[in-house]
């Protein structure tokens, strides 16, 4: 989950930070210059960070003190000096180590210096408690879990209070996360304790619908969590039959507890954070009246989805992928064998990829964008769909149909032929990272695509509206060399 701030009205960043950004390039992020913020407002503490070649930066910063596990968290209030020249403490997920964290604010795919210097913005990226310590409910009235909810929500109470020391306006602040970071910026739209905390939403492949998509966009109740994950849990842990149920699973090991072939991940109705088993789109329940950008992947979910055997039909695919079948299955969703005269089970996949894209992310962002707009409850929603991407290596499911074909004019990929546009191959062009990556351009066009979009990204944070105004994208792009994207 990620945040984003405009710079205050009549506020220079050489009127807050001691030097002027120089244009990114590529190359290792090196600490050529070490600069000090004076933080008058945050617990007065002044912080060290440091300038690169990309932005300023201030890493490691603290939103809370380390929470007592299973309790909510606190804003911080610090004193003295602190260092933020790196990154806080490893996260805690399952199997996790430092090069498989993905999604963490270490990350490089999500690296904000790119989008900070072109866009103008201040870009904060926060970590959250995860799993079954993020999300852990009992039916004790004691534990009503939403820990992970409820660190986004302080996280955002330290943007507030503190974004204006680092040239952020606190008044306007974007909310924007990708898969289950959408899951959370549709939560906070529907939760009382973050509505007025934010002034817009961006919502990048929000799951929700079929399968196990739906959890991440419909609540369970607290009793309906204990069932499914707390009191399996409870039996794995040994707690079960502790007389302190609570401190028994306080005192077993992190790593061990996210481990476990049973995990508390889920968002739940606690009457405080959540009180609706939904984002409500009616205009009958709590909603963030803001501006929304939303959308998906054009073939979201082929990412989701396992390969076809040489024997699966259409039907015998879906339901062993747990889709139900109906017998015009074929006329609804036709399979396009013109496609792949000679590769059966490819064209098997493309029309299972759709539907599942359609059953699990398509549908949910359409439904919410036609609803929003039909009650009201967004004062603007925007809507997009990727027709273009760039998988990120370390993650391509069924490769490499997520992968621009190679050829030998295009050996890193040929991107204008035909591919499958996956989960998260938008990553790289909304953060500005492809270069910073490492990776190599596959055409011409890879670089202004991804300044349209990081632009489009950054003008909605702005403005509220992702169309930048021309005289904004001259500015961004003449001295480059680099032809805009129309």
């Amino acid at each position: 989950m990620r945040v984003l701030d405009w710079l205050a009205p009549g506020v220079s960043a050489l009127s807050v930070l001691p030097a002027a950004q120089a244009a990114p390039s590529p190359g290792s992020i090196g600490s050529d210059l070490t600069i000090l913020a004076y933080n008058d407002l945050y617990g007065n503490q002044q912080v060290t960070g440091y300038r690169d070649k990309l932005s300023f930066r201030f890493e490691g910063l603290r939103y809370a003190p380390e929470p007592e596990r299973f309790a909510y968290s606190i804003l911080y209030e610090g004193t003295g000096n602190a260092s933020a020249l790196s990154p806080g403490a490893q996260c805690v997920q399952s199997g996790c180590t430092e090069s498989t964290c993905r999604g963490t604010g270490s990350d490089p795919t999500f690296d904000g210096g790119n989008m900070a210097s072109r866009g103008d913005v201040v870009v904060v990226t926060i970590n959250y408690r995860l799993s079954t310590l993020g999300f852990l409910a009992l039916d004790d009235g004691e534990l009503n879990g939403n820990y992970g909810l409820a660190d986004q929500i302080i996280a955002l109470d330290w943007v507030h209070a503190h974004i204006k020391d680092f040239g952020g306006d606190p008044d306007r602040i974007t909310i924007f996360g990708q898969s289950a970071g959408a899951a959370s910026v549709r939560a906070l739209l529907a939760s009382p304790k973050a509505i007025g905390k934010y002034q817009a939403a961006i919502s990048q492949s929000n799951l929700g619908g079929s399968n196990y998509a739906t959890t991440y966009s419909q609540y369970y109740t607290i009793e309906q969590e204990v069932a499914i994950a707390a009191n399996p849990i409870l039996n794995e842990t040994g707690c079960a039959d502790a007389s302190e149920q609570v401190e028994c699973l306080r005192s077993f090991d992190a790593f061990e507890l996210v481990g476990l072939s049973d995990v508390a991940r889920y968002l739940v109705v606690d009457g405080a954070y959540l009180t609706t088993p939904f984002l409500t789109l009616t205009g009958t329940g709590p909603a963030a009246h803001v501006p929304i950008l939303t959308g998906v992947m054009r073939d979201d979910a082929a990412a989701f989805i396992s390969y076809p055997q040489a024997n699966d039909t259409l039907t015998t695919f879906l339901t062993t992928s747990g889709f139900p079948s109906t017998p015009n299955i074929t006329d609804l969703f036709p399979i396009p064998y013109s496609l792949y005269p000679t590769n059966t089970t490819l064209a098997i996949f493309n029309a299972t990829a759709r539907l599942a894209t359609d059953a699990e992310l398509r549908c949910l962002t359409h439904a919410t964008a036609y609803s929003a707009l039909k009650h009201s409850v967004f004062p603007r929603i925007f809507a997009y769909e990727f027709a273009r991407s760039y998988q990120p290596p370390g993650y391509s499911p069924n490769a490499p149909v997520c992968e621009a074909p190679r050829t030998s004019t295009h050996p890193a990929g040929d991107p204008t032929q035909e591919y499958f546009k996956c989960h998260s191959g938008e990553l790289y062009y909304v953060f500005g990272n492809l270069v910073r990556s490492g990776l190599p351009l596959r055409d011409e066009g890879d670089v202004p695509f991804a300044q349209h979009v990081l632009d489009a990204w950054t003008a909605f944070a702005r403005t509220g509206d992702p169309n930048p105004d021309a005289a904004w994208v001259k500015m961004c792009t003449i001295d480059s060399g680099v032809p805009q994207a129309n």
